[in-house]
């Protein structure tokens, strides 16, 4: 698969409304299709398991924190590729994030450019996942 050619969708989890919407404006102007929730409770409603894309979402945030977000989301699909950011991030966090199987993490603030390479491989991760899944449930496994 050609990285350019896959469809570019994010479900960004941010509860700062001006960050989420330049975050929507970024992604959203490298072709994303884009949903943007103000909190984790909103995002769990709306995601499943054959969630076609990649979850962006802050780590501090009221009510469940981006860590306890992640850790639901991981129950619903493992395979689901999830970005944590934050402002507040320390390298201890970043490290137990990453072993816990975040696609990445981002401090902010972050570069434009390093939220759309992390998207952009997380997002050519999960199609692959969703393709492997299919062919499985295909072959009868």
């Amino acid at each position: 698969m050609n990285a350019p050619s896959l469809p570019l969708r994010v479900a960004l989890v941010e509860d700062d409304p001006p960050l989420r919407d330049a975050t929507m404006q970024t992604l959203a102007l490298e072709g994303a299709e884009v949903a943007a929730f103000p909190d984790a409770r909103a995002a769990l409603a709306a995601l499943d398991a054959n969630f076609p894309g990649v979850v962006v979402s802050d780590v501090r945030m009221p009510g469940i924190d981006g860590i306890a977000f992640f850790a639901r989301l991981r129950e619903i699909d493992p395979d689901l590729p999830v970005i944590l950011t934050t402002g507040h991030g320390d390298v201890a966090m970043a490290v137990a994030a990453m072993k816990n199987g975040a696609a990445d993490f981002l401090t902010k603030p972050f570069a434009s450019a390093d939220l759309i390479r992390a998207v952009r491989a997380a997002n050519e991760r999960r199609a692959l996942a969703l393709e492997n899944r299919r062919l499985r449930e295909e072959a009868g496994r």
